[in-house]
């Protein structure tokens, strides 16, 4: 399963966004309660009203999220 397929099979809208030295992640979680993300290793660890998401990546990432929107920037 590729790194965003996991939020897409839950109905989360994903955009990935292309630029010369990165790629950006955005993820639309919609209204949630509470949240935290971790990046840990190669894998972003989300935790979004007591559901939690394992995406993994390669290379050096940072994430957040605002609002319910999950970012991820991944270097080229």
């Amino acid at each position: 399963m590729k790194p965003m397929q996991q939020l897409e099979a839950q109905d989360i809208d994903v955009s990935r966004f292309e630029y010369d030295d990165s790629v950006v992640l955005a993820a639309d979680f919609g209204y949630v309660g509470s949240s935290s993300v971790e990046v840990v290793d190669d894998t972003v660890i989300v935790v979004a009203d007591d559901e939690q998401y394992d995406i993994e990546l390669e290379g050096d990432a940072r994430a957040f999220m605002k609002n319910g929107v999950l970012t991820i920037e991944v270097s080229a």
